[in-house]
């Protein structure tokens, strides 16, 4: 039997909904209804791509009667805004990393989905993918005694990725730590299984060219002698796609000849506009749309957020693109998980239970606002040097009603 899709609506065309158009748009259980975004050509192309209707804001979006749930993709800053105007509406909500940029703002938005008695997911992060839940089941088993350690490390060329000025300002929500950090600790919290104390972390602007956080270091402390050291550089020289076999992050083969490429595009950008205008051409309603997105075949592996290795007492166990190496006391061993048919289909996964189904997600607002308050932390630790205990991190499942 068919299940019965979501009449899903979408506030912000950007590049957060241009990475989760190909599940969009070839995902059955999504009936795509409306869209927002103050871009007249994006509106024209998405009314055209999905034979469905637009709005110039998100509040004229989250009013129309049709749509069962909104996902908010609009940038950091409006997260807060645009979630309370869909509950308000009564529309469950799908929001972006990260969930807000105070953990004030995240605590309002949990309060509306909750007042509202209407779901609240937080993603799309990297602990939604395959391998990473895969491991998560592995650990909870107990057929490798209880996790003691785990670590994460990613290389990427992130920080010289054409950028708009508030992308690289970290009061704006720019940089590493609000963009990427999130999916290395949503990551090692599924896997951690229980609410994190403390952290101690260090980051720094290396590049005033691009005059935000590129990298930090962190080591976050789960209690009972379990911790997690959380490694990310952004700066587009090593790159830990070559521990994948150069599966890259979407799952997709990268070329490992290739290096530099990210550099190299910026190096006849002459100003902020000229950058800014650089990223505009990957946008939707200039670049690709619904079409190309179903028409491209399906990856071959899954995504995936750089090397992850979870160390239990009788085992090692790494995450990869394609299912989980267990490393033993006296053999290794790969468990393969199946290729995906549609990228990121597990946030759909998520969504649809929640939405049709009643269950209580896991990414809910509860476990977004943890999230945020340990990348607000891991910023507040770096500057002043010491240890931030956490107030917010509660169990790491619970409803959002």
């Amino acid at each position: 039997m068919a299940e019965t899709p979501i009449r899903l609506g979408v506030a912000g065309l950007g590049r957060a909904f241009m990475l989760m158009l190909p599940t969009l748009a070839r995902d059955p259980r999504i009936r795509m209804v409306a869209a927002a975004d103050p871009r007249p050509e994006a509106r024209a192309r998405f009314e055209a791509d999905f034979d469905a209707r637009s709005y110039e804001t998100v509040e004229a979006l989250c009013a129309d009667p049709e749509l069962d749930a909104v996902y908010v993709a609009t940038p950091h800053q409006y997260h807060v805004a645009h979630v309370r105007a869909a509950t308000a509406m009564g529309k469950h909500v799908l929001v972006e990393k990260p969930m807000a940029l105070a953990v004030e703002d995240c605590l309002a938005m949990v309060a509306a989905a909750r007042q509202a008695s209407v779901h609240l997911i937080v993603g799309h992060s990297h602990s939604f993918d395959a391998p990473y839940l895969r491991a998560r089941e592995m650990i909870r088993s107990g057929r490798f005694g209880a996790v003691r350690m785990i670590t994460a490390l990613n290389f990427t060329d992130y920080l010289y990725r054409p950028r708009r000025p508030e992308e690289l300002d970290t009061e704006q929500g720019g940089g590493a730590v609000f963009s990427q950090a999130p999916h290395q600790v949503e990551v090692v919290r599924l896997l951690a299984g229980r609410p994190a104390r403390a952290i101690r972390a260090s980051t720094s602007v290396w590049d005033p060219a691009r005059g935000t956080e590129g990298a930090y270091n962190a080591l976050l402390d789960f209690g009972k002698g379990l911790s997690a050291t959380l490694t990310y550089n952004g700066h587009g020289h090593f790159d830990t796609d070559e521990f994948q076999e150069w599966t890259g992050e979407m799952g997709t083969q990268r070329d490992a000849v290739a290096y530099g490429g990210a550099r190299a595009a910026l190096r006849g950008i002459a100003s902020p506009a000229d950058e800014a205008a650089l990223k505009e051409k990957r946008a939707y309603g200039v670049g690709s749309g619904a079409a190309e997105a179903r028409a491209a075949p399906s990856p071959p592996a899954y995504n995936h957020f750089g090397l992850v290795i979870a160390s239990c007492e009788k085992a090692d166990l790494r995450p990869t693109a394609r299912g989980v190496l267990v490393y033993g006391d006296d053999e290794r061993w790969f468990e393969p998980l199946p290729p995906p048919d549609i990228p990121r289909s597990e946030v759909i996964d998520e969504l649809h239970a929640a939405v049709v189904h009643g269950l209580p997600p896991l990414h809910n607002g509860e476990w977004g606002l943890a999230t945020a308050e340990i990348c607000l932390a891991l910023l507040r630790s770096s500057r002043s040097g010491q240890d931030v205990m956490l107030k917010h991190q509660g169990p790491t499942q619970t409803a959002s009603r």
